[in-house]
């Protein structure tokens, strides 16, 4: 059965788990974590593997994590001393990340192997929330660190096959992220974003929504929502991958005066 891909928000930092004793998150944390509770039985099935590109790892070329036993990468900074001792102590799945180099070399796309990296908090934060029994493998990929928007979309289109191989693609990242703005300064125009971005997104024609998403510079407080845009490029893989599915959002949250959206493709 062909699975759908995916672009989550991931929160920020270890946001789910600040409680020391494992109780429950920050109130304004909880719907976006309730949406990750439920990501897996929202599938048609159960995944054999997912494969995750991550906001947080970009590398000159695109490179897939081929470890067996990923340790896990604390790049978050300013947190409780109990969030630094976190586990999601799933396997790897080096032969995803392999079949994704592959086809990315396929598609014309420089791409190599690494294994020493650890998962950085862009993957094991939302996963040890929607798969806490760590009982899935699981594969990271990187963005190119050019972070041309046509160029992911392309890169998600090569990666389309994995979806008919029980692989789920799964973009991390936030749909809005400006660390400097927040509370009511970001609620006006991260609204207006939120709307004209998943108008894009969800447009039903596949070949124009990915020019449109594309194109996203071109969008109402674009440079405002993204400074810098590499919580955005995730999206764009799942796009491309999604091929000419349906394209829906599925979350919609707010946190820290910042409308965030996820979205389902396929």
């Amino acid at each position: 059965m062909r699975l759908p891909t995916l672009f989550v928000p991931h929160g920020g930092g270890p946001c789910f788990f600040m409680d020391p004793d494992g109780g429950p998150s920050d109130p304004m944390w909880r719907p976006m974590e309730r949406y990750l509770v439920g990501l897996i039985d929202s599938l048609p099935e159960r995944p054999r593997a997912i494969l995750m590109i991550s906001g947080h790892w970009e590398e000159a070329e695109i490179a897939v994590h081929t470890g067996a036993h990923p340790d896990l990468l604390f790049d978050y900074y300013g947190f409780p001393e109990h969030t630094y001792r976190l586990r999601w102590d799933a396997p790897g799945a080096p032969d995803v990340a392999r079949r994704a180099a592959s086809l990315l070399r396929e598609a014309g796309f420089g791409t190599r192997e690494e294994s020493a990296r650890g998962w950085d908090h862009g993957v094991f934060v939302p996963m040890k929330v929607a798969v806490p029994g760590a009982d899935i493998p699981l594969a990271q990929l990187s963005l190119r660190a050019d972070l041309d928007p046509a160029d992911h979309i392309a890169i998600g289109r090569a990666l389309a096959p994995l979806r008919d191989e029980g692989v789920l693609i799964v973009g991390s990242g936030m749909r809005f992220h400006n660390l400097r703005v927040r509370g009511a300064a970001a609620v006006a125009p991260s609204t207006e974003w939120d709307a004209a971005l998943t108008d894009a997104v969800t447009d039903p024609d596949p070949a124009r929504r990915a020019q449109r998403v594309a194109a996203w510079r071109t969008l109402p407080h674009a440079s405002f929502a993204h400074p810098r845009e590499e919580h955005l490029l995730p999206l764009m893989v799942a796009l491309g991958a999604g091929g000419a599915g349906q394209a829906t959002r599925d979350h919609a949250s707010n946190v820290l005066g910042w409308a965030v959206s996820g979205y389902r493709f396929g």
